[in-house]
C-alpha cells in the first residue's frame, strides 16, 4: 500500500533532475550491496535498500526514485506529510514504499497510519493498540516493525532486548497490525566491525521469536551508511541508506 495521494499546490512545479551523482551512487550503493550478499551466500532480492529521506528534499527523493529508489524511510510524520504528496504527484504512475523509520509520537500515530506504508519503529505494546485501532478505522492491515534498543542508549528508543518476546506475543494478538519482523540502530562504531555483534543479536531475536510471532516475521531492518555491509552479512533484510545516497544531512 502507498501513500494516500494528496495535492499540494508546488506539486507540479519542480523538475525531476536525476543528475549523474545520484546514478552513480546508487550504482556503487548496489554494487556494495551484491557484494555483500555474495560473500554472506545470500541472493541481493532478499536485501531492500530503504532510501533515508530526513532534510532531503523533495526534488533530491524525486530524483532517486527516478533512478530506481522505490522504498522511503522518513523521520518524522511532519516532514513526510509535506514531503509525500509533492512527490506522489511527481512521480504518477509508480508505487513508492513509505515507511516510517522514526519515533512516533502518540499524538502523531493517526496521521502516521495515513501517511506510511508501514511504521518500522513500534517501541512500546501501548503505541501498537493504538495504531492497531487507527488501523482498524480506515480498515487497513498495517505492517510493523518492533525497534529494539540493543546499545542502551538513553538517547534512542526502543525496546530493552529482554522484553522483546513478551511484547511480539502481546502484538500478535492485534487483529489490524501485520508483525514483519524487528529494528535496531546499534551505537556508532568505528570500524563498522565493531556493529557487527549488535546486528547478530537482532537476528538471534528474531529467530527466538518466530514461533510467537506467526507467519511472516522475517525482516530485519539493520544498517546504514557506515556499517550496512556487515548488517547484511549478519542477515539484514533492509538496509537504511541515507548519507551515502544523499550526501551530509542538511540539519
Amino acid at each position: 500500500m502507498s501513500a494516500i495521494p494528496a495535492h499540494h499546490q508546488d506539486a507540479e512545479t519542480f523538475r525531476i533532475d536525476p543528475t549523474a551523482e545520484t546514478r552513480e551512487r546508487l550504482a556503487q550503493i548496489n554494487g556494495r550491496i551484491a557484494a555483500a550478499c555474495a560473500r554472506a551466500g545470500r541472493s541481493e532480492s532478499e536485501v531492500t535498500l530503504v532510501a533515508v529521506g530526513k532534510t532531503v528534499s523533495a526534488e533530491r527523493i524525486c530524483a532517486a526514485i527516478q533512478c530506481g529508489v522505490h522504498v522511503v524511510g522518513e523521520n518524522r510524520v511532519q516532514e513526510a506529510a509535506d514531503k509525500i504528496p509533492r512527490i506522489a504527484a511527481a512521480t504518477t504512475g509508480r508505487t513508492i514504499d513509505w515507511r516510517l523509520i522514526g519515533h512516533l509520537q502518540s499524538n502523531k500515530a493517526r496521521r502516521g497510519v495515513e501517511l506510511f506504508t508501514a511504521i518500522d519503529s513500534v517501541d512500546s505494546y501501548k503505541l501498537a493498540e493504538r495504531l492497531d485501532r487507527l488501523a482498524g478505522e480506515i480498515g487497513r492491515r498495517l505492517p510493523i516493525l518492533i525497534e529494539v534498543n540493543l546499545g542502551g542508549e538513553s538517547s534512542k528508543s526502543g525496546l530493552d532486548s529482554d522484553d522483546v518476546l513478551q511484547v511480539v506475543q502481546q502484538i500478535h494478538g492485534l487483529s489490524n497490525l501485520e508483525l514483519k519482523g524487528l529494528m535496531t540502530v546499534p551505537p556508532y562504531l568505528d570500524p563498522p566491525e565493531e556493529a557487527r555483534p549488535y546486528f547478530r543479536r537482532l537476528r538471534e531475536l528474531r529467530d527466538a521469536s518466530r514461533s510467537a510471532a506467526g507467519e511472516g516475521f522475517n525482516d530485519l531492518s539493520m544498517g546504514m551508511s557506515n556499517d550496512f555491509e556487515i548488517a547484511i552479512e549478519e542477515g539484514a533484510t533492509m538496509v537504511r541508506i541515507g548519507t551515502a545516497l544523499f550526501g551530509p544531512r542538511q540539519d
